[in-house]
């Protein structure tokens, strides 16, 4: 059995991209969680962090989307800076980049610079705009990308504001995932070929693409260009959530016949005296008379009756409340890593599954053992400011 360092990932333990390897440049947001992602499915992640204070405070050993990678320390502005990134480049596969357009290349590490060492490179760069358009030059967070191609505008109640849904919808399901679903599929064209390319994932675009359905069902006339009035978007009163008597929240998914038949029946009501409920003229009745059946217990009593029903009703959990309900322990859907409880790799593989193999990558902290494993004998030395 080979013997692996602990600052070393490992081949012991890993997952389906065991072998490959990642050069990610240390940013913040959807960047280091899709190198986070690629890290869990087994990739050897090298994360090139600058000398100085992290861009957002907080323990490093506490940033979960740093784990299964290793950090070492350059000084992109300094001389031999971008050589070092270059040299990485050359013997990775996949690096990753979240600057905004034109900066990498102002470093001297852009998509040129970087695979004129190795063509097979594939370059994967994360910004809100994209490289090209009217607003790439400009800043932006998650809540104006995603509110520029219209999803947020979907979700929230009529009456009211749209509900910020965190940075999820933007930074890593439209950020992120496609990042990651981008860099795979060039470096299966990368390893047919021998020819890398750049991936151009823009937030913008990829939430835009996960709107997809709806555009179909706005060209059929099935969906209103109108927030809280349809049915997928809390205007159903059959997929909504619903207060509970002790101001908790109870989400109601019951779309299909047969599952809302279980609904109203263990809501305490009787199906052939409720109007219509395909009828959207008849939603207001019905809202309302859901409204007041869930006031009249808690979320722990209607949980007990619902659950274990095909009823598709779920209590609205807090994230620690989700940490320790019983079908998420019994998945091991959450683990304890290194101190901290953390969401487990995702998705699952039968013959190759991911793993947390390293804790979050405290900056610099693995400069000698990335200098051995990748053959760069100079990464191992302190920078000239001693740092």
């Amino acid at each position: 059995m080979s013997h692996h360092p602990p600052d070393s990932p490992g081949r012991g333990s890993a997952g389906p991209l065991d072998g490959v390897r990642v050069v990610e440049l240390a940013g913040i947001g959807p960047g280091p969680f899709a190198a986070m992602l690629l890290g869990d499915l087994g990739a050897d992640v090298v994360r090139v962090d600058r000398p100085g204070p992290a861009p957002l405070a907080g323990d490093p050993a506490h940033d979960v989307t740093n784990r299964n990678k290793r950090s070492v320390l350059v000084d992109l502005k300094s001389p031999e800076g971008p050589e070092t990134v270059r040299s990485l480049a050359a013997r990775a596969e996949i690096l990753v980049e979240g600057y905004r357009p034109g900066v990498a290349e102002r470093l001297g590490v852009g998509p040129e610079e970087c695979m004129a060492a190795n063509p097979a490179l594939v370059y994967g760069r994360m910004t809100g705009w994209g490289q090209q358009g009217p607003l790439a030059p400009r800043a932006g967070h998650d809540i104006g990308y995603i509110a520029t191609v219209g999803a947020l505008s979907m979700i929230g109640a009529p009456d009211g504001p749209p509900a910020v849904p965190a940075n999820l919808l933007g930074d890593y399901a439209g950020g992120s995932l496609y990042l990651t679903t981008g860099v795979l599929a060039a470096l299966l064209t990368a390893r047919a070929t021998g020819r890398g390319q750049v991936v151009d994932a823009a937030i913008v675009d990829g939430t835009a693409h996960l709107t997809s359905l709806f555009w179909g069902m706005l060209a059929g006339g099935t969906w209103r260009d109108a927030r809280g009035s349809n049915l997928l978007d809390g205007g159903c009163p059959y997929y909504r959530l619903y207060e509970t008597g002790d101001g908790g929240w109870m989400a109601v998914g019951a779309l299909e016949s047969q599952f809302y038949a279980v609904f109203v029946s263990l809501l305490g009501l009787e199906g052939d005296d409720l109007p219509d409920r395909a009828d959207p003229r008849n939603w207001p009745e019905l809202q309302a008379l859901f409204t007041a059946r869930f006031k009249t217990a808690s979320r722990a009593r209607w949980t007990a009756l619902f659950e274990g029903t095909d009823a598709c009703v779920a209590p609205v959990l807090s994230l620690r409340e989700a940490a320790v309900h019983p079908h998420l322990t019994g998945r091991g859907t959450y683990t304890e890593a290194y101190g901290v409880t953390q969401p487990a790799p995702a998705p699952r593989f039968s013959a190759t599954p991911g793993t947390l193999r390293l804790p979050p990558a405290v900056p610099g902290a693995h400069a000698a053992a990335v200098a051995r494993d990748w053959d760069l004998p100079h990464l191992s030395e302190p920078l000239k400011d001693g740092r």
